[in-house]
């Protein structure tokens, strides 16, 4: 895989706002939605994904500028320690932290407590249990995926597969958490769980606004002036919404329920902004019509004062 930084077209020391911003920029001209069948910007845009994925997480990039890992993510395996199977530092799930020191060694009745009674050395009953730690782990999803659900998968610190179900309405940073998918427990004791958290990759064109979402959509001079049906994008798919008369760039359309599903209640809304975009190439018959376009001169500016 390419350098991250030139993928993305940025420099080393790129602010997190510029490296959001050129992924944007770039997911908008290389959307598989945008190209069809275009496997090279297919490509592109996988690589342009990963490049995002590195650099957005400010832990991976340190890491990437550090040496400590590449372009793909991959790092050198490190040994694990007892206290990497412990649970919260310092929490009452954590058997290896303790805030006396050698203290605790000071008493023999800790180890009755750990072997399930009996002094140490008087031939104790029962056995040492401990409940296994917590696994924790990062995926990355896309954002439709988040918004409506989907089935994914990581790879077990034992390098097992475990299959992870998305629930529809997913927020970044939202952790899931397996029960009994973490590490095994010792001496019979129950497994720890595994706690996913989920980093949602930016959309070219949706974001999340609590439950809504927020589109702006363009539409030609003759739409914006005219009205009419268009075909607008959805996160479940393609709708047909009215465009008023006579609308300007900045109007607002609600889509009902468009936005993102909500467990026990409605769906949030989609709201669609509208901005008026003109040809691409010049058009002179459009030029020379509103050179001789009869209508007023009126200031669209005068409400700021200019």
């Amino acid at each position: 895989m390419a350098d991250p930084y030139e993928i993305l077209g940025v420099k080393k020391d790129a602010s997190q706002d510029e490296i959001r911003s050129a992924y944007r920029r770039l997911a908008k001209k290389l959307h598989p939605d945008l190209n069809p069948g275009d496997k090279t910007a297919e490509q592109k845009f996988k690589e342009l994904n990963g490049a995002n994925d590195l650099l957005s997480d400010p832990e991976k990039r340190r890491k990437f500028d550090a040496g400590e890992i590449d372009a793909t993510g991959a790092e050198k395996p490190q040994q694990r320690y007892y206290r990497d199977y412990a649970g919260t530092a310092g929490g009452a799930d954590n058997p290896y932290q303790s805030n006396a020191g050698f203290a605790d060694f000071g008493d023999a009745d800790i180890f009755a407590d750990l072997f399930g009674g009996g002094r140490a050395g008087t031939g104790g009953r029962g056995n040492f249990h401990m409940r296994g730690g917590d696994a924790h782990y990062r995926l990355d999803v896309d954002f439709l995926d988040a918004v409506n659900g989907a089935n994914k998968q990581v790879t077990l610190a034992d390098g097992k597969p475990l299959d992870i179900t998305i629930p529809p309405g997913t927020r970044d940073a939202q952790t899931l958490r397996l029960k009994g998918k973490g590490e095994p427990g010792l001496g019979g004791g129950e497994a720890g769980d595994a706690l996913i958290e989920i980093a949602v990759r930016p959309h070219p064109f949706f974001t999340r606004d609590g439950d809504d979402i927020r589109l702006e959509l363009p539409v030609s001079l003759k739409e914006a002036v005219s009205g009419g049906k268009v075909k607008v994008p959805t996160p479940s798919g393609p709708v047909m919404a009215t465009v008023p008369k006579w609308s300007s760039s900045g109007k607002v359309l609600r889509l009902k329920g468009r936005g993102v599903p909500k467990r026990g209640g409605p769906a949030g809304d989609l709201y669609v902004t509208l901005k008026i975009v003109l040809p691409e190439e010049l058009d002179p018959a459009l030029e020379k019509l509103v050179a001789e376009w009869p209508g007023n001169d009126e200031n669209p500016r005068k409400a700021m004062g200019v």
